[in-house]
């Protein structure tokens, strides 16, 4: 397994943190282990997945050919080949561990261990902005009822179920609660400065919101307007409704900062209004891509000008132009040859004297 890092070098690292450019406000890191079994598997499928903040970075499926960690986040990777050897090779202990933990809960129930079963463990640690600990996670859940977690104390668990209260007291004999407080603390704080400073570049980008208003009348006659904000870096994004002026905050209905799956995020922000007072409300945006905050309310559809009757008044007008003009010139032939007749005509009836 890979070396805790030393409290000291630690607080080192975390005293740099302040040296050095990193992005803005709070971070997280989540370690999401997932053990399925089902009678189709002839073994276990263990998913392994890596996420700084809403990010992506690291993956493992035990079905994948081969299966190996993998890097997966938006920027280049950063470690030698041999580190990912490594890593696959500690995957595999963490797997039997884990394999080990089921086959306990499921004897524990009477349970066969070839039928559907889900085990899930989440470690995590969060960074306050400016580098220091805020708290630390680790839970494990056993098909969707038993559970058991570290403490806010990190040092005492709660459990809910039979297998998991005797899993508990097991771990608190193994000294199971300190060893994850040394790895909450240390490796996983240390791994995201280093995650912090692999993606520098593409996690202190600014993108700008694309921001638009919806109107979607309801059942009753009331108006639902929704201000979105789209395609915004980074995350912190402020929506606020205003009635003449005055804050709506109590009336709104507000979802959170979602990832869209492309590195960027979107939010939405909604009103109910009564019909007819759409103009009264207006929506107020801030984030850090805009040079100021944007206000703007809902801009009822411009009447669409009818495509149809202007094409056929353009064509039948130019139709009539062209038979006007056709006429114009028939009629200028036709003065012509009748007045080449009549000299005709006048030169033949003079006789030389």
């Amino acid at each position: 397994m890979k070396t805790l890092v030393p409290k000291a070098l630690l607080l080192l690292l975390l005293a740099n943190l302040a040296l050095t450019k990193y992005p803005e406000g709070s971070h997280s890191l989540h370690f999401l282990h997932t053990l399925l079994t089902s009678p189709d598997l002839l073994e276990p499928q263990f998913i392994y997945g890596v996420y700084l903040d809403d990010i992506h970075v690291l993956r493992y499926n035990s079905r994948e050919e081969p299966p190996r960690m993998e890097h997966c986040a938006p920027w280049v990777d950063q470690q030698e080949p041999e580190y990912w050897e490594v890593m696959t090779q500690n995957m595999l202990r963490v797997i039997d561990i884990y394999d080990n933990i089921l086959k306990e809960m499921l004897n524990i129930y009477n349970q066969s261990e070839v039928g559907n079963h889900t085990l899930q463990i989440l470690m995590a640690c969060h960074m306050l902005p400016g580098g220091n600990f805020s708290h630390g996670q680790y839970e494990l859940l056993f098909n969707g009822h038993d559970y058991i977690a570290l403490n806010e104390d990190l040092r005492t668990w709660t459990a809910v179920g039979k297998a998991a209260e005797m899993l508990r007291q097991n771990w608190e004999e193994s000294g199971m609660a300190q060893s994850s407080k040394t790895f909450i603390e240390g490796e996983c704080m240390q791994s995201i400065l280093e995650k912090l400073d692999y993606g520098k570049e593409i996690l202190l980008r600014t993108d700008t919101p694309k921001i638009h208003v919806t109107c979607k009348v309801r059942a009753d006659g009331k108006i639902t307007l929704r201000c979105w904000a789209l395609d915004f870096y980074p995350a912190e994004i402020t929506l606020t409704w205003q009635r003449d002026g005055s804050n709506q905050t109590l009336d709104m209905d507000v979802i959170e900062t979602r990832p869209a799956g492309d590195g960027t995020f979107q939010k939405w922000a909604a009103v109910v209004v009564p019909s007819g007072e759409e103009q009264r409300y207006t929506c107020h945006v801030d984030h850090e891509g805009l040079p100021e905050p944007i206000t703007l309310r809902w801009e009822p559809p411009q009447p669409s000008v009818p495509i149809m009757p202007i094409v056929t008044v353009l064509v039948l007008g130019a139709l009539l132009m062209g038979a006007v003009v056709t006429f114009l010139i028939w009629k200028r032939k036709t003065k012509g040859k009748e007045r080449e007749g009549s000299e005709s005509s006048l030169h033949g009836n003079i006789k030389p004297s």
